[in-house]
């Protein structure tokens, strides 16, 4: 029988296999990760907002159905949410000042749904403004450090979620990625994180930056912890007109397919780029790990992918500038103090509100959408998003998945990248593809470089999120990297 003092460092599924056998209670584990969240993250700066109260609540409801035998799927499991999904009577913020008064008067449907299953909500975590940033160092309500090293950034936009999940002030938390915001933080901070396919999870009540990307998602510890979640957020939501009405498999079962045989395939064109020695080793070292395990490797060739990041930030900025245009002071948010006219209202709401990286999408978005500008600039990105979608379903006649590391190096220092946004955009270089595809991605630790964690990324074929989790999951079998934790 686990200590209370251990709770914390069991995952998701040991935490949830001690509830159903009463070793533990959920108040008890709930306690264990308020009492941490206390001490530990006035210095990390992971939540936004702690919910105490109802964390309590729903521990003793749960506790009380575990009781009566009549426990949900995921009972009693203390989580955290990412500040972009809406919750009920509760601070929805999206990191913004425009947003740091409201309350959303409904839950998004992925809150709902884990309400549904009995997850405890510990609080709502900090994040990039608006999702837009690779190193949470945008967010109104202070940068995120990095549980690893202090000094170093978590990775973004989901920094929050990934910062109190690897310092174990939750058991898991939800994560959204529109260009690689939950697997870009899920490496740097040594978690395992999934961007499912687009339309897999319901996007109601996720507050919006480019509709046409965005992807709710999980960061956990392990892909088996992974699993449990991504199978409960899952499934058609009617009130979503991008959800796919498709069965949801059952992952946890999934996990243990065998993968000899699986087929994974190389890019050469991310291999071709200049990367660190430490990056091309670990992620040589782990091709031989899926070698071991029966795999077959395989080099292809993704010829357009060097239009990925242009096209991207011609696209995300263009859908960004539409979404946040709701934001103008009159009906909910931050509003400018004495505005002299509905104009000044308008422009010093929005100046004001806004910080300096969301101001410069919604510019660059405004100017690709404009009259004179849209074909040169907004079409003619479509018609390359074409071409790199087009470049996986080649690739996908051929092999299983794309292997590729997730990021271009380990974290950086806090303020290293900040004055420099092409130099922080290049961090997402290879997660960006799997978004302008609408396709799954992976990525869980596979080594670390001075103390700092280095991510193995997965690339699926649409809807199958099965075969990645299981990927990983038998990687993380016969590997220790995902059981590091850092020193607090």
């Amino acid at each position: 029988m686990k200590t209370r003092m251990e709770l914390h460092e069991l995952t998701l599924k040991q935490q949830l296999d001690g509830l159903r056998e009463s070793s533990f209670s959920s108040v008890e584990l709930t306690q264990e990760y308020l009492k941490r969240i206390k001490s530990k993250d006035p210095s990390i700066n992971s939540y936004i907002t702690v919910t105490e109260e109802l964390a309590l609540k729903q521990a003793n409801e749960a506790d009380d159905r575990y009781s009566k035998g009549k426990a949900l799927t995921l009972d009693g499991i203390p989580i955290a949410h990412k500040d972009i999904f809406c919750t009920e009577d509760v601070l929805t913020t999206c990191g913004s000042k425009m947003l740091s008064n409201f309350k959303a008067p409904y839950s998004s449907t992925v809150v709902s749904k884990l309400f549904d299953q009995g997850v405890v909500m510990l609080g709502k975590t900090n994040m990039d403004e608006f999702a837009m940033g690779s190193s949470n160092e945008t967010s109104f309500f202070g940068e995120v450090k990095n549980p690893w090293d202090l000094n170093y950034v978590p990775g973004g936009s989901s920094g929050g979620s990934a910062a109190c999940v690897a310092a174990r002030l939750a058991s898991a938390a939800t994560a959204t990625d529109t260009g690689g915001s939950i697997r870009q933080p899920a490496a740097l901070c040594g978690l395992t994180g999934i961007k499912p396919t687009y339309g897999r999870v319901s996007r109601y009540g996720m507050i919006a930056f480019a509709s046409s990307l965005d992807q709710g998602g999980v960061l956990a510890r392990t892909a088996e912890d992974a699993a449990l979640l991504l199978s409960d957020m899952s499934g058609h939501d009617p009130k979503d007109s991008t959800s796919l009405n498709i069965e949801v498999p059952d992952y946890p079962k999934e996990i243990n397919n065998d993968i000899s045989g699986l087929k994974i395939g190389l890019p050469k064109e991310f291999f071709e780029q200049e990367m660190p020695d430490y990056v091309r080793k670990s992620t040589e070292e782990a091709i031989e790990v899926y070698k071991d395990l029966g795999a077959t490797i395989e080099e292809i060739s993704f010829p357009n992918i060097d239009l990925s990041l242009p096209v991207y930030y011609v696209l995300a900025p263009a859908e960004c500038s539409a979404n946040l245009s709701r934001y103008d002071g009159v009906r909910y948010g931050f509003r400018c103090e004495e505005p002299k006219s509905l104009e000044d209202l308008y422009m010093r709401t929005r100046s004001e509100g806004f910080g300096s990286e969301v101001k410069r999408r919604i510019l660059i978005g405004t100017y690709a959408l404009s009259a004179g500008y849209y074909d040169a600039y907004y079409l003619k990105a479509q018609k390359c998003r074409r071409l790199i979608a087009n470049d996986f379903t080649e690739a996908f006649k051929s092999v299983d998945m794309i292997l590729s590391p997730t990021t271009p190096g380990t974290s950086f220092k806090t303020g290293e990248k900040k004055n420099d946004p092409i130099d922080m955009y290049l961090q997402d270089i290879f997660t960006i593809p799997a978004n302008l595809a609408g396709l799954p991605g992976i990525s869980f630790p596979c080594g670390s470089y001075n103390g700092l964690p280095l991510g193995l990324q997965l690339v699926g074929n649409s809807l199958e999120e099965g075969k990645l989790l299981s990927a990983a999951h038998h990687f993380q079998e016969v590997t220790n990297w995902h059981k590091e934790s850092p020193e607090l």
